[in-house]
């Protein structure tokens, strides 16, 4: 018996010194503290208890959902095991319902507040929390917070798939999408020339930019706009708000101007703050559109690919899967001006996207950070990572979410929305699609952009310009 027991304290003592990546590590950092505010949408009134069982079944089997963090002397983050109970970290608020005017503006400021206050390291870094309130979208909330060490939007965007099953068949999960690469039997002539081309291209575009990030590393900083904040902010609270728009809106642009939904996405971001910043700005930034820097820091996911088999036989069989944070970033130039054509700013997207696909500037950028990390010490990456996106205005990800209707818990959901907050940035705008819709979420600090409701209004309004001018586009090509 002893010996038993000596066995499994030696067990647990090598799971706790399971080290933290490097990317988690930063996120743990005071300076870069970081959490993730995901918002479900039940169409049925939500029941704790199966919540909380749900997650004992799926959720708490992940190691990282039933450990601490813990900084060992050596000033290094790890993993350290310990006994949950699910009950405390599931919240249900008791909510005063006659005195809750605007249900949807009582979510929006509820989910700003538990996105604002500090996550308590010294238990697992997640809750959920049920709100029973029906909005204009849902007849019930959930909203889970989740600390950034846990996991990327991809990974945890994973895991919600992985608990989730479909609405049509209770038992089967939901069904996924992988990419297939096409080879065209006309070129496998040219293969051998095309490969050298392209090794040529992607050398030569990762150098320029390098060569950028270094600039903007040392010195070039982005305009002083009313989306910038100031030089060395710290952590601020952040106002989360949300807007759904319509995701064949988005697809009938990409197919008329032959893109990708992420292009398409981008250019309407273009579009609007080219639109909210043209309300802002006085006659002497008028003058000056043609010169505004303004750049934003794209999240790159760097996994080949991500199966959420492999989750559900990680929660079900506890074997291993690439979990965690493997995201890189780039910086993207936005193009704000004010165009007489709406199809520029998606053309400009796309232009700018195709050379940022083809560069390792990512990769590489991970890696460096990785790099000095080890050889440096966490300080000397916090201070690089903040440089950085101190020195730009945003930050800009997008997620794919479930492609059919499915429940979680047995809880069907009408829309899933995800945000980041934290971070020296005063915007983050974050896209998460769910069947037929997209939900925009921005992370804003109000101390900075002290009307995000007009800022979401204009990047709405962008899309139905853009749209309508995809249209037009649609009917020439089929007259010509």
């Amino acid at each position: 018996m002893k010996k038993g027991k000596d066995i499994d304290r030696e067990e647990l003592k090598t799971a706790a010194n399971e080290p933290l990546s490097p990317v988690s590590q930063l996120f743990v950092l005071p300076g870069l503290y970081c959490v993730i505010v995901l918002t479900l949408g039940f169409k049925t009134r939500c029941n704790p208890s199966a919540i909380v069982e749900g997650i004992k079944n799926t959720w708490i089997k992940l190691p990282r959902f039933s450990s601490k963090v813990e900084m060992k002397r050596n000033g290094q983050a790890v993993w350290v095991p310990v006994t949950v109970r699910v009950e405390d970290h599931v919240i249900v608020p008791d909510l005063d319902h006659f005195n809750i005017e605007n249900p949807d503006q009582f979510i929006e400021d509820y989910t700003s507040n538990i996105a604002s206050t500090p996550m308590d390291m010294s238990r697992p870094l997640w809750e959920f929390h049920v709100l029973n309130i029906k909005t204009s979208n849902a007849e019930s909330v959930g909203i889970g917070k989740l600390h950034h060490s846990l996991g990327d939007g991809v990974s945890l965007m994973s895991l919600l798939l992985a608990s989730s099953r479909k609405v049509s068949d209770p038992k089967a999960p939901p069904t996924t999408t992988t990419t297939k690469k096409h080879a065209d039997s006309n070129a496998k002539g040219w293969w051998c020339i095309r490969r050298f081309w392209l090794m040529i291209n992607i050398i030569f575009t990762t150098l320029i930019e390098l060569f950028k990030f270094w600039l903007t590393l040392c010195f070039m900083r982005d305009t002083k706009t009313p989306l910038m904040s100031e030089p060395g902010d710290i952590v601020r609270a952040r106002k989360c708000i949300h807007r759904i728009i319509s995701l064949d809106d988005v697809k009938m642009i990409k197919n008329t101007m032959e893109m990708k939904v992420n292009d398409v996405l981008l250019g309407m971001t273009q579009a609007g703050l080219s639109r909210y910043l043209n309300k802002k700005s006085d006659d002497d930034m008028a003058t000056r559109k043609k010169k505004i820097r303004l750049r934003g820091t794209v999240a790159v996911n760097l996994r080949p690919d991500t199966k959420i088999e492999d989750l559900t036989n990680m929660m079900e069989k506890g074997s291993k899967c690439r979990w965690g944070n493997f995201v890189g970033v780039v910086i993207f130039p936005l193009w704000v001006r004010c165009e007489d054509d709406p199809l520029e700013y998606v053309r400009k997207a796309k232009s700018t996207m195709d050379m940022k696909r083809i560069s390792m500037e990512a990769l590489i950028l991970y890696g460096l950070v990785k790099c000095i990390m080890k050889i440096f010490g966490d300080k000397a990456a916090e201070n690089l990572v903040k440089r950085v996106f101190g020195h730009t205005t945003l930050t800009f990800s997008s997620v794919m979410g479930p492609k059919e209707e499915v429940s979680l818990f047995d809880h069907p959901m009408s829309y899933v929305t995800a945000t980041a907050s934290g971070g020296p940035q005063a915007l983050i705008i974050h896209f998460v699609s769910y069947v037929d819709k997209i939900i925009i979420n921005l992370a804003v600090d109000t101390t900075v952009i002290p009307d995000p409701h007009q800022l979401c209004d204009d990047l709405v309004e962008s899309l139905d310009i853009i749209k309508l001018a995809a249209l037009e586009k649609g009917v020439h090509k089929m007259e010509v």
